[in-house]
C-alpha cells in the first residue's frame, strides 16, 4: 500500500487553547495515534481524549489532539464509527468531515476537530480512550478551473460559510 501522510499530535500551546473547557482529559502524550484495527480495515480509529456527555439534539466539538501531514491529490474522510451511530445516533453534525491536504497549514496546526451530534433518544458519554471516529485517506482529482492560488490560513469555514 501507498504512504500518503502522517499523523502528529498538535503543540503543547494549542491543546491548552482548544482543550481548556475540558476538565477531565487525557494528557496529550498520551492521546494514542490514530490506528487502524486490523490489516484489512480502512479507517484510522482516533480517540476521544476528553469525558463528554451528548444530550439528544445537542452539537459538541471534541478536539481530537491530531493532524495529519497529507499528499497532494488526497484528502482524509471522517466519519463516525457505524457502532456508536447505531448504538446511540451519534453523527457528526457536518455530516462527515473533509481534511485536505493544506488544512495542516491552518492557523490552528491543522488540528482535527469533530463536531459530534446527538441524534438518537437518549444522551450518551464518550470516555477518554474510547475509539469514537474514523478517518479513511482516499485520492481526489480536479475539474478543468482556472488557477487556484488561494492560501489556506483558518479551519472551520475558512474559505467561505
Amino acid at each position: 500500500m501507498q504512504t500518503v501522510a502522517r499523523f502528529e499530535r498538535i503543540s503543547e500551546r494549542q491543546y491548552g487553547l482548544d482543550f481548556a473547557d475540558f476538565a477531565n482529559r487525557l494528557p496529550l502524550g498520551e492521546i494514542a495515534m490514530p490506528r487502524r484495527a486490523t490489516e484489512g480495515s480502512a479507517g484510522y480509529d482516533f480517540v476521544c481524549p476528553v469525558e463528554v456527555t451528548v444530550d439528544p439534539g445537542e452539537t459538541v466539538v471534541v478536539p481530537s489532539g491530531m493532524r495529519a501531514l497529507i499528499e497532494p491529490g488526497w484528502v482524509l474522510v471522517i466519519c463516525p464509527r457505524s457502532s456508536l451511530g447505531r448504538k446511540y445516533g451519534m453523527r457528526l453534525a457536518n455530516t462527515v468531515g473533509v481534511i485536505d491536504s493544506d488544512y495542516a497549514l491552518a492557523e490552528n496546526e491543522g488540528h482535527m476537530l469533530m463536531a459530534v451530534a446527538n441524534a438518537g433518544p437518549a444522551p450518551f458519554t464518550l470516555h477518554p480512550g474510547d475509539r469514537f471516529c474514523q478517518g479513511i485517506f482516499l485520492p481526489f482529482g480536479v475539474a478543468e478551473e482556472e488557477e487556484v492560488t488561494a492560501q489556506r490560513t483558518g479551519g472551520y469555514g475558512s474559505t467561505g460559510s
